[in-house]
């Protein structure tokens, strides 16, 4: 199971009344949406992806989310990123989401992106601003 020493980039996200269910914890569903965020908001701040008319635009292929612990409004989680798999048209992230101020994992998962042309649809390699911001994040023996 990874640690946060696993993950080179952390995003502090505050959790939403929302995102509670009738269970009074977050539903799995909005897990998700942390790992959009944390993932995308890297990519527009580091990687300077523009999402409104850049040429090229990541579309996710595949996710996946394991839950060990519960996360709950108010709080906030400090979510982690890593860059497992680097292609040239694909990329594969781990992110793990930990409650604020805590080191064990409350989830865990991977999410990839395929790079394609924004018109077309068809794949085209990850543009060069990307793939240097990416760079960093890339773990040689992830999990």
């Amino acid at each position: 199971m990874s640690t946060r020493a696993d993950y080179r980039h952390f995003l502090s996200i505050p959790t939403r009344w929302k995102d509670n269910d009738v269970y009074g914890h977050v539903n799995n569903v909005e897990y998700y949406s942390y790992f959009d965020t944390v993932i995308n908001t890297y990519l527009i701040t580091e990687g300077g992806l523009d999402i409104h008319r850049g040429t090229a635009i990541g579309l996710c292929a595949e996710s996946h989310c394991r839950f060990l612990r519960e996360i709950a409004f108010p709080g906030s989680v400090d979510a982690g990123l890593r860059v497992e798999k680097l292609g040239n048209s694909s990329v594969r992230y781990g992110i793990g989401l930990f409650r604020s101020g805590e080191d064990a994992l409350a989830a865990e998962g991977w999410f990839v992106h395929v790079f394609v042309d924004r018109e077309s649809r068809r794949s085209t390699p990850i543009p060069d601003a990307i793939r240097t911001a990416l760079t960093p994040l890339l773990m040689e023996a992830a999990t």
